[in-house]
């Protein structure tokens, strides 16, 4: 090694007496910040929403097979291949349906996100 390399401090900064230097805002910031605050509140607001939609799909077809077996007892008798077709159903082709809407979920909040960055960019 040809020696120690120079380190660097790196602090807040400090007005003269050596205090932490308070931020100040000006009316400006303030406008900014409300407006920020009121872009990221319908963000937050239009991914919740679309959490809950996609959850709530989910667990409507979740729920769904079952009810539908218990309503059509001659559905309840099917088997492929030894296996009772609800199993199937609940076992297999589940991950399917949750891919897809895990998919769909991601192309709509990237959807939102980029929304958001466009009205931010032109503010």
């Amino acid at each position: 090694m040809t020696g120690n390399p120079r380190r660097i401090r790196v602090q807040s900064p400090k007005d003269d007496n050596g205090a932490q230097a308070p931020y100040t805002s000006s009316a400006h910031d303030d406008d900014v910040s409300s407006e920020s605050d009121a872009y990221v509140s319908s963000l937050m607001r239009s991914q919740f929403r679309l959490a809950i939609v996609v959850a709530s799909g989910f667990i409507l077809l979740l729920l769904g097979v079952p009810v539908l077996v218990w309503l059509s007892p001659a559905l309840a008798a099917l088997t492929i291949f030894s296996i009772p077709l609800r199993w199937l159903l609940l076992g297999v082709l589940m991950y399917p349906v949750m891919i897809t809407a895990a998919w769909l979920f991601i192309r709509a909040a990237s959807r939102n996100e980029t929304r958001y960055r466009q009205l931010t960019d032109k503010s």
